[in-house]
């Protein structure tokens, strides 16, 4: 007869049971697979591009502040120079009149017609209407209509063949056409200097300028700026910045906006358009001088502002735009508004910037670590599944 098995201490036998439990189950070690960490990365470099991408090419509009003031041949000083010379004609229309043996109506008659800038030429009211309808008539000023090749040279002396492509392209652009803009009519354009000896003409040129879609063609231009200073466009003479034509086109892009809402802007007592009173205003030419800020351009110490709503209005345009810090009226603004103020009087204008508005860009980037976030609460559920 078998004898029964020796008995063990309750406790030794639940140690015993405990370690053989314990080795019959497989141990089950999460460690992290290659594919895991991969798509970790994955995730976060995708979140990464989807929060930069609205503002990938936000480095190239970095401007170099143009601490220059005007010199000739500057809008202003043409301006003052016409004014001069009209002067002289009127003087000389004046003594042979008098000193004319006639001195008959017809005579006085030509000699006002003659010392009126804004006058078509004409013998009788019915020729000068007929001469002012032949101006209504006329085609628009031209953009960049005086620009030549050598334009496109370097200090050196040399240029590409890419960057004149690029202008020649975006000149017979019909949404260019189509988005007619003043910044890009403010320099190399003769036609656009024409213009505006006569408040008709400017009058007609500026309801062009104004009849776009304002949000279409800053979207428009603001890509078409981005363009430029690709690399296989003007990228290089943009980097160097010894392409005046380069530079100065693309400042007029990227102001688009802030010069249309000036351009357009109306005195309410007259109608007409603030930007034609301003240079038709011979006897203050200077007035023309505020229209460039947008285009970093600083104002000459001499620059003698109207104080009136064109001017307090149209600085307010500008500090509202300066809320976007890349646009060149952030680094004009301050100094002009100053500059006015002592001639208008304390509190004229706003002497300091807008509240600073993130580009959409930006703003994006501000977000990335949720994105970060989501990532890692991804990875931390592909772990414990």
């Amino acid at each position: 007869m078998a004898s029964p098995a020796p008995s063990l201490p309750a406790g030794t036998a639940a140690r015993r049971s405990s370690r053989s439990d314990t080795r019959s189950r497989p141990i089950h070690a999460r460690r992290p697979t290659p594919w895991t960490v991969v798509f970790a990365l994955f995730v976060c470099f995708v979140s990464h591009a989807l929060a930069a991408a609205p503002d990938a090419a936000a480095p190239m509009e970095t401007l170099i502040i143009d601490h220059r003031v005007f010199s000739p041949p500057d809008q202003g000083r043409m301006l003052q120079g016409r004014a001069e010379s009209d002067d002289k004609s009127t003087e000389s229309s004046s003594h042979s009149t008098k000193t004319s043996a006639s001195g008959s109506k017809t005579t006085s008659a030509s000699g006002s017609v003659t010392s009126t800038f804004s006058v078509a030429v004409g013998s009788s009211t019915s020729k000068s209407s007929s001469s002012s309808s032949s101006v209504a008539a006329s085609p628009l000023p031209s953009i960049l209509d005086s620009m030549s090749p050598s334009d496109f040279n370097n200090d050196a002396g040399q240029s590409s063949t890419s960057c004149p492509a690029f202008f020649n392209s975006f000149l017979a652009n019909s949404t260019f056409q189509e988005c007619y803009s003043l910044a890009m009519l403010f320099d190399r354009s003769k036609s656009f200097f024409e213009a505006q000896r006569s408040p008709v003409s400017i009058t007609r040129t500026l309801d062009a300028t104004c009849a776009p879609n304002p949000s279409k063609c800053s979207d428009y231009f603001r890509r078409l700026a981005r363009s430029l200073t690709a690399s296989e466009n003007c990228g290089a003479e943009f980097q160097a910045n010894n392409v005046a034509l380069v530079t100065d086109t693309y400042r007029a892009m990227r102001a688009y906006a802030t010069v249309y809402t000036a351009g357009c802007l109306k005195d309410p007592d007259t109608g007409a358009y603030c930007y034609a009173n301003a240079v038709t205003n011979l006897t203050n030419p200077s007035s023309t001088y505020f229209y460039f800020l947008p285009l970093n351009k600083t104002l000459p110490g001499t620059t003698v502002p109207a104080c009136g709503f064109c001017m307090q209005q149209t600085m307010a345009l500008y500090q509202a735009a300066s809320a976007d810090r890349g646009q060149a009226i952030a680094y004009t603004y301050v100094a002009a508004a100053k500059q006015i103020n002592i001639i208008c009087g304390p509190g004229f204008v706003n002497e300091t910037l807008a509240a600073e508005v993130i580009p959409s860009g930006a703003a994006a980037l501000g977000a990335l670590p949720v994105w970060v976030t989501t990532a890692l609460s991804l990875v931390a559920v592909v772990w414990l599944v």
